[in-house]
């Protein structure tokens, strides 16, 4: 996949949305598959992979959120979710169940195009790497983190973490001791260039403690510098 040819999935129930959004992605280049409701929507997605999934939150019969949670549950997808809703709480909640970037109708060309092009990115960064490929092996406060293996252990005990929680930690480990912002750790773990709300970080990271925790890990290892952002023990 290449940042011309990726395969899209768009799901809205309204025509005008399809006709728009998928009018300017096809002249980037890219594949546009439509479906206007969440069952035909999953009923693709089984037949076929994406390399993003551009979903609405209020369809017909299953919601968009409930369309991420299923898809979390076997892929990593990037997802960006489209809502005439544009408080902070539904950017939040549409963000903590999964999704990767969040767009407000109406929106414009260019807007649409730059956030598509960096899912798609860091989409790319983010693929499992190939068998027998290894990645970075990561190690701070007793933590060791295998990219590659996509696992992270305190000692024999192996630190149950969803994907965005272990691109989080691995973020961190880069960089032991050193204060990262909630802005840095954005765009660094996540690629989420254009979100403007930071505390999604907060919440991330008091789940990514209580994982700790949960692995007999001490959780105040990931340390909260007041008024700048967090940084991991050495």
């Amino acid at each position: 996949m290449t940042e011309t040819t990726a395969q899209i999935l768009l799901v809205d129930d309204e025509e005008s949305i399809l006709q728009f959004v998928s009018y300017n992605l096809r002249k980037q280049g890219h594949e546009v598959t439509c479906a206007e409701d969440g069952d035909k929507a999953l009923s693709l997605m089984q037949e076929r992979d994406f390399d993003l999934v551009i979903l609405d939150i209020m369809l017909p019969g299953i919601d968009g959120y409930e369309i991420c949670r299923k898809l979390r549950a076997v892929t990593d997808v990037p997802v960006l979710f489209l809502s005439a809703r544009d408080t902070e709480l539904d950017k939040v909640v549409g963000l903590e169940i999964g999704g990767d970037d969040y767009l407000a109708k109406p929106f414009g060309v260019r807007e649409l195009q730059a956030r598509v092009k960096a899912l798609l990115r860091r989409g790319a960064q983010r693929r499992p790497l190939p068998a027998g490929v290894g990645g970075e092996r990561l190690e701070a406060a007793g933590i060791v983190l295998d990219e590659g293996a996509h696992t992270a252990f305190f000692g024999k005990k192996e630190i149950d973490l969803t994907p965005r929680e272990f691109e989080l930690l691995a973020t961190l480990m880069r960089y032991p001791g050193k204060v990262l912002t909630r802005e840095q750790l954005l765009k660094q773990a996540w690629g989420w260039e254009y979100l403007v709300e930071t505390k999604t970080v907060d919440t991330h990271v008091k789940r990514l403690r209580d994982k700790l925790e949960a692995a007999s890990v001490d959780p105040v290892v990931v340390e909260t510098v007041r008024g700048y952002g967090y940084r991991i023990r050495r």
